[in-house]
């Protein structure tokens, strides 16, 4: 489908805060178009089929549409038909495989430089809304051997993962689900963190699971340990007594967090703080030093992605596309929204 070549506003990311933005201008007869790399909650669709979130699903609402769920904590299947639910509802314009490259101001609007499969294009807008959160670039650990085919920086399919030999890096939330759901599925796992103790924000029910599982001998781990070396065949490690060991692995998952497209931000010209990469946004419209760029959820929070996450930055778009009567309730939702529990 034809891109168009002017547009009120350009949002950047078609996860929940990017649909919640486009339903914020929408609403207010702004004229909105969604543009996203992926498909649709790109994120969420990347997630292992099954999974389950930490959170209930009214606080995963946006645009005031009720949420359903068989259980207390949707699926990432719910959720995938939640989202796209809103979208048909909401009549949102959506163009997915458009990826932003960058942007420049021309007199009073910006011009995007994007691109899709058909070549590259230019979009001038008023307002540009860069809503692309974090989980496209992963934390890397750059050590010999992390580009191997066999090793991953995203869980996927437990399945896959069946009567092989699995080495897990990470203490969040993510690696030790994936440990749970590995071993569920008949790896043999082995966890690897640099800590001798697991995040404190590890859910309630998965850190005694996880722990009764190593206590039972069903799941192995080195902690407090680090990555050196991953070969075809193993995963080398250092000990804490600075001793070496080579960890068997058929499959390496390196669950080591993710953080915003920096080189984004920089090529658009965002201010960002040098020693934690937040940028520096207006707190009220969350506008950028760029007059007219604005950032939504995630992708402003830096290196501290658990600042933001889509039961706080679902109010972004009122902020960015409200008054100052919809930006003071915003805030008081914000505020309101449960804490930040880490990934």
């Amino acid at each position: 489908m034809d891109l168009p070549h002017e547009i009120d506003a350009l949002i950047v990311g078609a996860g929940p805060i990017g649909l919640a933005c486009a339903i914020s201008a929408c609403r207010r007869g702004v004229p909105a178009l969604v543009i996203d790399a992926g498909c649709i909650v790109n994120s969420i669709a990347a997630y292992p089929p099954g999974m389950t979130f930490f959170t209930t699903a009214e606080r995963l609402e946006i645009g005031g549409h009720p949420f359903t769920s068989l259980s207390s904590r949707p699926s990432r299947e719910e959720a995938l038909a939640y989202y796209r639910g809103v979208v048909r509802a909401e009549s949102l314009a959506v163009r997915t495989g458009i990826r932003l490259l960058g942007a420049r101001r021309d007199d009073d609007q910006i011009i995007a430089q994007v691109e899709s499969r058909i070549g590259p294009a230019e979009i001038r807008t008023n307002r540009l809304v860069v809503a692309t959160g974090y989980y496209d670039n992963p934390n890397l650990l750059d050590v010999s051997g992390e580009e191997l085919p066999h090793v991953r920086h995203w869980f996927d399919e437990p399945h896959r993962t069946a009567g092989q030999q699995v080495v897990i890096v990470g203490g969040k939330n993510s690696a030790i689900e994936a440990a749970l759901l590995a071993f569920r599925a008949g790896a043999r796992v082995t966890l690897v963190h640099r800590s001798a103790e697991l995040k404190p924000s590890v859910k309630y029910w998965l850190k005694p699971d996880f722990e009764n599982r190593v206590a039972a001998g069903e799941i192995e781990k080195r902690m407090p340990a680090t990555v050196s070396r991953i070969t075809n065949e193993h995963v080398e490690i250092v000990l804490a007594d600075g001793s070496t060991e080579r960890l068997a692995a058929d499959r390496v998952y390196l669950l080591t967090g993710y953080h915003p497209d920096f080189g984004l931000l920089t090529r658009l010209g965002v201010a960002m703080d040098p020693d934690t990469g937040k940028a520096i946004l207006d707190p009220e419209s969350l506008e950028s030093n760029i007059p007219g760029l604005h950032l939504a959820g995630s992708v402003a929070s830096g290196m501290l992605t658990s600042e933001v996450f889509i039961e706080n930055g679902r109010y972004d778009g009122e902020k960015i596309f409200g008054d100052n009567r919809s930006r003071e309730f915003a805030d008081e939702l914000y505020r309101s929204s449960p804490r930040p529990v880490g990934e």
